[in-house]
This record gives structure tokens, C-alpha cells and sequence, in this order.
């Protein structure tokens, strides 16, 4: 696969996640809305956490999509995915439909970054089997 495509796939992957979030975590936190704070409530947080945890979320979206910092981003990213995580697992939620899903998400983020930036690949290579002499 070319570096092009590569990086399409990965910007693509990329936008993805960021309509994701931005539109069903991110907004209803920032509009206020019940079901923002009714799902954190069920959670065992506070409600008025909300619009704070909601301008955490947009401000680590907006450093993982510039260009220059989208590897601290995600590293910001991953991090309040942990807490979403630890969250749903202290609240006794469903294991693979609720608390994986930020593992879903985080893998959907970095995938879309490994793709998109090539110094990343170097990183963290995938490798081929090699040939046994």
C-alpha cells in the first residue's frame, strides 16, 4: 500500500473518530443536554462535572487533529479513555459493549494516526513473518 493511501486511510479513519466524538460525547456535554448528565449521574458522577469533562474532551480532540500535535493528543485521548474505562468498570457495566468500547475507540484513534504519520509506522512496525533457514 502506498504512503498516499496510507494517509488517506488514516485521515479518513481520523475524521471518523472525531465526528464520533465530537458529536456524541463532545456536543451534548457543551449544549447541556439531560441526557449528558443523566448518563454521567448513572455513572456515579456528578452531573455538574459535565460541562467540564465535555471542554476536557473538545480540547483533546483539537490537539489530536493539528497536524503538529496529534501525537500528544492521543496520548491525552487515550488517557481520558482510561478514565471512561475505569468508570464503566466500577459501575458494573456490560464488559464488550460499554466498558471496551473506549478500547474500541482508542484503537480506531491510533490506527487512524499510525496510518497518517509515517515516523509512527517506524515506531511501531508491523513486521512479516520471517523466513525460517
Amino acid at each position: 500500500m502506498s504512503d498516499t493511501l496510507k494517509r488517506r486511510i488514516g485521515w479518513g479513519l481520523t475524521g471518523l473518530f472525531a465526528l464520533f466524538i465530537a458529536g456524541a460525547s463532545v456536543t451534548p456535554k457543551l449544549a447541556g443536554m439531560d441526557v449528558a448528565g443523566d448518563t454521567l449521574a448513572g455513572l456515579g458522577w456528578n452531573p455538574g462535572y459535565t460541562l467540564l469533562i465535555g471542554i476536557i474532551e473538545l480540547a483533546c480532540l483539537v490537539v489530536y487533529l493539528v497536524p503538529r500535535t496529534a501525537v500528544f493528543g492521543a496520548v491525552l485521548m487515550t488517557g481520558l479513555l482510561g478514565g471512561a474505562i475505569a468508570t464503566n468498570l466500577r459501575a458494573d457495566m456490560p464488559m464488550f459493549s460499554h466498558t471496551l468500547f473506549s478500547v474500541y475507540l482508542a484503537l480506531f484513534m491510533w490506527g487512524g494516526l499510525w496510518l497518517r504519520d509515517a515516523r509512527l509506522r517506524a515506531l511501531f512496525p508491523f513486521r512479516t513473518a520471517q523466513p525460517e533457514l
